[in-house]
C-alpha cells in the first residue's frame, strides 16, 4: 500500500479582509448629483390666502364684544383698556369670556409690545385658556411711521 499523501494549497495572493469603499463613494457621488439637479425642479410655490386688511386709527379701541389683552414691555396687563393685575387675569376673563353662548364665539387676541417678556405672554395665553377661551389670537401693531 502507498502511503496516503497530503495536500495542502495556499492561496498565491493572501485573504484582503477590508472593506473595498470605491464603489460606494461612486454611487454616494452620483446620489448627491442626482439630488442636486433633482431639487431645484421640486420646489413648489404654496399658495397662501392672505385677509384682506382694513384700514383703522391707531386710537380706536377695540369692539365691546372683543376681547383683547395687552402686555407691556414693563409686565403691565390691560383687558380692553382696563389695568388687570396678573394674578388676577383669569379672573377678570372668564365673566367675559362667558357670557358668550357658542364655544367658538370665545375668542380672545393678545397684544405683546416688542419688549414684553416672553414668559409674561405664555401666563397671559395659559390664563385666556384657563378661563375658557376657545381660540387665543395674536395681534400685531403697525409700526409707528417715522417722522418726515
Amino acid at each position: 500500500m502507498s502511503a496516503k499523501r497530503k495536500f495542502v494549497i495556499k492561496p498565491a495572493v493572501p485573504l484582503n479582509s477590508d472593506i473595498n469603499v470605491t464603489p460606494l463613494v461612486d454611487v454616494v457621488l452620483v446620489l448627491l448629483i442626482i439630488f442636486m439637479v433633482v431639487t431645484p425642479l421640486l420646489e413648489k410655490d404654496i399658495g397662501v390666502r392672505v385677509p384682506d386688511t382694513e384700514q383703522v386709527k391707531q386710537d380706536t379701541p377695540p369692539p365691546p364684544d372683543q376681547l383683547v389683552v395687552r402686555v407691556s414691555a414693563q409686565g403691565e396687563l390691560r383687558v380692553n383698556d382696563e389695568r388687570v393685575e396678573s394674578a388676577e387675569l383669569v379672573g377678570t376673563l372668564r365673566p367675559l369670556i362667558e357670557r358668550y353662548s357658542r364655544p367658538q364665539d370665545r375668542i380672545v387676541f393678545v397684544v405683546a409690545d416688542d419688549g414684553a417678556v416672553y414668559g409674561t405672554v405664555v401666563e397671559v395665553l395659559d390664563g385666556a385658556k384657563a378661563a375658557g377661551a376657545q381660540t387665543l389670537g395674536m395681534m400685531t401693531e403697525l409700526p409707528e411711521a417715522p417722522p418726515p
